[in-house]
């Protein structure tokens, strides 16, 4: 029996990054490949029939793109941070159904998957845990879930088009608890400056009936502009240009001209953070 998504609810917004994540594997195979994404479609009773139309457009088959360059950063990142800590815990914040720390399992670590409780009951259904898999309901701005991450091996955070919605107070709050319990850990996040954040959320903030958009996060220079984390080491490279050159021939030339655009211009970048360090 297929998993039934309602329209207009809190699960529906776990459709659209996934379909992404199936349009990448299909038009950018030699750089991304989500077979599971292909696969959890499959499962869903949900009506894709705007998403396809949507799909075949140079603007949404950028946007593939652009998900396929995130997430493939993202895993190096982990993968990077596990040739250290082999038996470290990687933890996806705000998880939907991705499964990138999943992708980048060596076989010895753990991984944890959190997000709001109505995303989690789809995600247990669908990819339910295993023996060194857990999914967690919790909400990121309450902290109890630090109490969850076994960080004895090392921890590694990832969170992908997750803190474009948050405010910058709560993403302070949030990077410098994290900062004094994680010692040692690391945090990779994909961000954009408030120029990009503004387009990004455009439809969204418009319906939430926010006024300004300065209250949400974004990053522009992220040295500076995260220095009140005293005791980490932060760096940053573009996420469409910064760990790939795309000089593929599934890559058309116009979209690498937007992605060189997107990293410079918009400063679209995979940020990292270093606890302790």
């Amino acid at each position: 029996m297929k998993y039934h998504i309602e329209k207009n609810s809190v699960q529906e917004t776990l459709v659209i990054p996934l379909y992404g994540r199936k349009l990448c594997t299909e038009r950018f195979p030699n750089l991304f490949q989500d077979r599971k994404a292909v696969e959890l479609i499959d499962r869903l009773d949900y009506d894709f029939s705007e998403l396809e139309k949507q799909s075949k457009s140079t603007a949404h088959q950028f946007g593939a793109l652009e998900v396929a360059m995130r997430e493939t950063d993202l895993m190096c990142e982990l993968k990077d941070y596990l040739k250290k800590h082999p038996k470290a815990t990687l933890v996806n914040l705000g998880c939907g159904l991705d499964q990138t720390c999943e992708n980048a399992d060596n076989g010895q670590c753990r991984i944890v998957n959190i997000d709001l409780p109505d995303v989690i009951a789809a995600r247990n259904e669908l990819l339910p845990e295993s023996e060194r898999v857990r999914n967690i309901a919790c909400d990121l701005n309450d902290t109890a879930w630090f109490g969850e991450i076994d960080d004895t091996d090392g921890a590694c955070f990832m969170a992908a088009g997750v803190f474009y919605y948050f405010k910058k107070d709560d993403v302070k709050k949030l990077f410098s608890a994290m900062e004094k319990r994680f010692r040692g850990g690391r945090l990779v996040f994909d961000s954009a400056n408030e120029r990009a954040v503004r387009i990004m959320l455009k439809t969204w903030v418009k319906e939430a009936g926010i006024t300004s958009i300065k209250d949400y996060f974004s990053v522009n220079n992220a040295k500076t502009e995260l220095a009140y984390l005293t005791n980490t080491a932060i760096s940053s490279r573009g996420y469409m240009l910064g760990y790939h050159d795309l000089k593929d021939p599934s890559v058309p030339g116009l979209f690498r001209l937007l992605a060189k655009l997107g990293d410079g211009f918009m400063k679209m970048q995979i940020v990292r953070l270093d606890f302790g360090s």
